[in-house]
């Protein structure tokens, strides 16, 4: 039978870096990924009407380096850095309230994502959106899939839903699909991202798929 693996750890140490970067070994491990793991449903959370595209970590026995990859970073980083100031004392509030070490310094990066249309996780939280606001799904499938072709990077787009669709009385999926999704070959660049839209009737589960072409060792060399 066949295995369906995520396409993001599939392609670890060939394309993809890992997005949690520390070292710690024993009781410093439980208790760094027990925090990691908390911040990062925390700012999602927090975070999630600013279209964030992604969230690595990384750290150290005195810092914490948040970075966070938006479309949108103006609506974080606020009037004169008030909005990042205000995240970094949310985030060292959450850690004291769960009870986790806080480092003594706390360090937010927010770098800005230029095409939002080629992050999955974008894409995701566009459908999501989209669905929340009670539009039928039939178009918001086709209107984001139109939107993410529309751009020259991206070669493919895969969306599928799951749950009560058009307000039926049974669960099923729709998938609606264009250009090409090559999720076996190790060298093509996929972005790969979930979301949930919570509706009256219940969740619906959004799965967004986006093939961005094939990365070849000589680009990877002159991008670096």
């Amino acid at each position: 039978m066949s295995k369906i693996v995520h396409p993001f750890a599939h392609r670890l140490g060939i394309l993809r870096d890992w997005r949690h970067r520390w070292f710690a070994e024993g009781a410093k491990y439980q208790e760094y990924l027990k925090a990691d793991i908390l911040l990062r449903e925390f700012l999602q959370k927090d975070l999630r009407t600013m279209h964030i595209g992604g969230i690595e970590l990384e750290r150290n026995e005195k810092t914490l380096r948040v970075v966070i990859k938006t479309s949108r970073p103006g609506l974080i980083i606020g009037r004169s850095g008030e909005g990042s100031v205000k995240l970094r004392q949310k985030i060292s509030a959450f850690l004291t309230k769960r009870g986790l070490a806080v480092p003594p310094d706390i360090k937010l990066d927010i770098e800005e994502i230029r095409s939002p249309e080629s992050n999955a996780a974008i894409v995701a939280y566009m459908v999501a959106e989209g669905l929340e606001k009670r539009m039928p799904f039939r178009r918001v499938l086709k209107q984001t899939i139109e939107k993410v072709m529309a751009n020259r990077d991206v070669k493919g787009v895969r969306i599928a839903l799951g749950g009560m669709l058009g307000g039926g009385s049974m669960a099923r999926t729709e998938e609606l699909k264009k250009g090409r999704i090559p999720l076996q070959t190790f060298r093509s660049d996929i972005d790969y991202a979930r979301e949930r839209a919570n509706l009256p009737l219940g969740v619906i589960g959004i799965k967004v798929w986006i093939y961005r072409g094939e990365v070849f060792a000589e680009n990877a060399r002159k991008d670096k």
